[in-house]
C-alpha cells in the first residue's frame, strides 16, 4: 500500500507537521493512505435511482452496510448485510424521522482519523465502528418549492442528517469515500473493482469536491427560499451555478474554461436538438428568445428575430408582405406562413447585419418558415416547437451543425439577475415590466391620434430596445423593426446610425436598386451586400472593380438627388428610444426618416423642448415613463 504523510515536508519520520493560523484549529494529521478497503458502508437515500444495482454490488463485495428504514429493507431484498442504523447506536429513529444518524457512533465512525493512536483508542473506548464508504442523497427540497408547498412544507423537505454525512465524509476523504449521487454509482464501483476492493486518495478527494459542491448548492436554494419568507432578508446572497454543458469555450478562444450552467438546481429554459451552441449562440439565443416570447404576448401575433452579438440586427411581428416586398426581401414563389413572414421582415430590417444570425421564433416553426431560413447564412435558431419536417430540414442544415434549440414555453424566468465583472458581484431584479399599448396612454403633443398600427409599431418599438444593448433607438414600421441603433454614448449618435440603417432599407425599394441585374452565380448574401454598397455609393476604384464583377453590365449609380427624393416619401414611421432624448437634435434627424410617431420614457429637463420640435413636425408622441437600458 502507498502511504502518504499529510503536511510533511522534512522527510523525517513524524507523520505530519501540525501547521496553525491564528484563529484556525490544528490539523489532526495522521497518516492518509491511498488505497482504503471497502469494508463498511453507511446507505441512506431519499433518491432510490439504481439501488438495486449498488445493493447486489455492495453484497458481492461482502460489504457490511449501515441503513436506515425503507433503504435497508430494500438492501436486504438484494443480498446485502444490513444492520440497521438505530441497533448500531442503540438510539431509535425519533422526532418522525427528523433524527436518525445524528449519533457519535455515526459521525464518529465518518470523521475519526485512521492511525492517530488518540482516535482509535477513543473509538474502541465508544464502540465506533470506522465507516469506509458513505452513499446518501438529499431530501427533495427544491422540488417542494417547484410544486409550490406551504411554508410547513417546504421547511420539513430541507434535510439536516443527510448534509452532515456527507460533509463528515468529505472532510475525512483521507479516509472515507462519499457518494452524494445515483449518477455517481457507476464510477463509484468501477473504482472500487479496479483497484481490488479499494478506493484511491485522488478518487476521495474528487468526490469529496463533488459532495461539498452539492451541499453547497443544496444550502443555496434553501437560504434563497428562506429569504423570500422573512420580512429581513440576509445580505448575504447565495447562488450556486451547476455546469449542464462545458462550452468550447468563452467570448474568445482562449477564454477556458467555459460552460453553461443552471442556476440554483433549476433546469434551463430549453433544450438542444441539435448543433453544438457557443457561449455567444447562447447569448443570443436567451436574450433573442425574451424578445419574441414578450413580443408575442404584448402584440397577440407570431414574433420573430435576427440577433447578433447580443442585439437584434431585427425584430418583426408578422403582417402580411405585399407584392413589393416579397421582390425585394426575394421570397417570391415560396410559400409565406405567418410565422415565416414574421421571419422574413426580422431578416431583412439589415439583411446585411443578419449575416450569419441566431433566429427567435415566437411560435412552433413550420415548413414554410424552416424553407426560408434553408436559404440564409445563419448560426441556429430558439423556438418552442417544430413540426417534424421543418425539424429535420434545420438539423441538415450546415452539414448538422446549424444550433436547435426548444424553448420552454412554460419555464419561468427567476425574478432576480446575478453576474460577476472584474471580481465585483451585481444583483438586480430582472426587467419583467411588460411593454403594451397601456404604455402609451400619456400623449404629450398636440396631435393626440394613434392608428392600431401605429400602437403596434410603437410596442413592437420598446420591446426591440429593451434587448438592445444601450444606449438604443430604434425605427418601427409596418410590424417590423427597419433599422436599430446600439450601444452608443450618444443618444443622437444612435437615433443617425439607425437612421443610416433605415434609409438603407428604404431605398432597397427604390426603382433602380430593384432592377439592379446579377450575373448568374451570385450568392444570395453577395447580392444583398451588393445592394448596400450601391445605394452607400462611396466606393474608391479598386472596390468599384471588383464590385462590377457582380452584375452582367455596369451599373448606372444611384444619385444622391435620386436618394433624396425617394426617402422624402418615406412616411409613418416609429421611433422608440431606451430613455428620454436629452435635446431636440433626435427629433430634427428622425423627422428626415418619415418618423410621425414617437415613443420615449421622458423625464428630461428639455422635454417642452422635445416636445414642440413634435409639434413642429406633426408627430406624435408618448411619454412611457419607463427606461428600458439593457447591459
Amino acid at each position: 500500500r502507498t502511504k502518504i504523510d499529510a503536511g510533511r515536508t522534512d522527510g523525517s519520520l513524524q507523520s505530519c507537521l501540525l501547521f496553525a493560523m491564528v484563529g484556525t484549529l490544528v490539523a489532526v494529521g495522521g497518516e492518509v493512505v491511498d488505497k482504503v478497503q471497502v469494508k463498511t458502508a453507511l446507505v441512506s437515500v431519499y433518491d432510490k435511482t439504481g439501488l438495486k444495482e449498488l445493493g447486489e454490488f455492495l453484497a458481492a463485495q461482502k460489504v457490511h452496510v449501515l441503513s436506515t428504514g425503507g433503504t435497508a429493507a430494500k438492501l436486504r431484498e438484494y443480498g446485502c448485510t444490513v444492520q440497521d442504523v438505530a441497533d448500531y447506536t442503540g438510539s431509535p429513529e425519533i422526532l418522525d424521522g427528523r433524527v436518525k444518524t445524528l449519533h457519535p457512533k455515526v459521525h464518529g465512525g465518518l470523521l475519526a482519523a485512521r492511525g492517530v493512536e488518540k482516535h482509535e483508542k477513543e473509538m474502541v473506548e465508544h464502540g465506533i465502528m470506522p465507516i469506509d464508504l458513505v452513499i446518501v442523497n438529499l431530501y427533495p427540497f427544491r422540488e417542494a418549492v417547484a410544486k409550490g408547498g406551504d411554508f410547513a412544507h417546504c421547511i420539513e423537505n430541507i434535510d439536516i442528517g443527510g448534509p452532515c454525512m456527507i460533509r463528515a465524509s468529505a472532510k475525512n476523504n483521507a479516509s472515507v469515500t462519499i457518494c452524494s449521487s445515483p449518477s455517481q454509482y457507476g464510477k463509484m464501483m468501477e473504482q472500487v473493482r479496479e483497484n481490488g476492493g479499494s478506493t484511491t486518495w485522488a478518487f476521495r478527494k474528487n468526490m469529496a469536491a463533488a459532495a461539498y459542491a452539492l451541499t453547497a448548492a443544496y444550502d443555496a436554494s434553501v437560504s434563497q427560499w428562506m429569504a423570500t419568507q422573512v420580512t429581513e432578508p440576509p445580505p448575504t446572497k447565495t447562488v450556486a451555478f451547476e455546469i449542464e454543458r462545458p462550452l468550447k469555450y468563452g467570448c474568445n478562444p482562449h477564454q477556458l474554461p467555459a460552460g453553461l450552467c443552471a442556476v440554483n438546481g433549476g433546469k434551463l429554459p430549453f433544450e438542444v436538438l441539435s448543433g453544438v451552441p457557443g457561449y455567444i449562440n447562447l447569448l443570443d439565443a436567451v436574450n433573442a428568445w425574451q424578445l419574441v416570447y414578450e413580443l408575442a404576448k404584448g402584440t397577440g401575433k407570431p414574433a420573430a428575430a435576427s440577433f447578433k452579438h447580443v442585439s437584434p440586427a431585427g425584430a418583426a411581428i408578422s403582417v402580411p408582405l405585399s407584392e413589393t416586398e416579397i421582390e425585394v426581401y426575394e421570397v417570391k414563389g415560396k410559400p409565406l406562413s405567418e410565422v415565416a413572414t414574421a421571419y422574413v421582415r426580422a431578416r431583412n430590417a439589415d439583411p446585411m447585419c443578419s449575416f450569419g444570425d441566431f433566429v427567435a421564433i415566437s411560435h412552433k416553426v413550420d415548413v414554410a418558415t424552416a424553407n426560408i431560413l434553408k436559404i440564409e447564412v445563419s448560426d441556429g435558431i430558439i423556438a418552442p416547437g417544430f413540426e417534424p419536417e421543418a425539424l429535420e430540414i434545420l438539423k441538415a442544415k450546415k452539414g448538422g451543425k446549424f444550433i436547435v434549440l426548444q424553448a420552454d414555453n412554460d419555464f419561468e424566468f427567476p425574478e432576480m439577475e446575478y453576474r460577476m465583472v472584474g471580481g465585483l458581484g451585481f444583483m438586480q431584479k430582472r426587467n419583467d415590466k411588460i411593454c403594451d399599448a397601456s404604455l402609451l396612454a400619456k400623449v404629450v403633443t398636440a396631435k393626440k391620434e394613434l392608428s392600431e398600427q401605429a400602437k403596434l409599431d410603437m410596442v413592437l418599438g420598446m420591446i426591440a430596445i429593451k434587448y438592445t444593448q444601450s444606449n438604443s433607438v430604434g425605427y418601427s414600421k409596418d410590424g417590423m423593426m427597419i433599422g436599430i441603433g446600439a450601444g452608443q454614448q450618444s443618444r443622437v449618435d444612435c437615433v443617425k446610425l439607425a437612421g443610416r440603417k433605415v434609409a438603407t432599407w428604404r431605398l432597397r425599394f427604390h426603382p433602380k436598386v430593384m432592377a439592379l441585374k446579377f450575373r448568374e452565380g451570385v450568392k444570395r448574401q453577395d447580392r444583398v451586400n451588393a445592394r448596400v454598397r450601391y445605394i452607400e455609393g462611396d466606393m474608391d476604384e479598386a472596390e468599384l472593380q471588383q464590385w462590377v464583377k457582380n452584375f452582367d453590365s455596369a451599373p448606372e449609380p444611384l444619385t444622391e438627388k435620386e436618394k433624396s427624393e425617394f426617402l422624402s416619401t418615406l412616411d409613418d414611421v416609429t421611433i422608440a428610444s431606451d430613455a428620454f432624448f436629452p435635446f431636440r437634435d433626435s427629433i430634427d434627424h428622425a423627422k428626415k426618416l418619415g418618423v410621425k410617431f414617437v415613443a420615449q420614457p421622458g423625464g428630461s429637463v428639455a422635454d417642452e423642448e422635445v416636445i414642440k420640435a413634435c409639434d413642429a413636425y406633426g408627430m406624435t408622441m408618448a411619454f412611457s415613463d419607463l427606461r428600458l437600458f439593457h447591459h
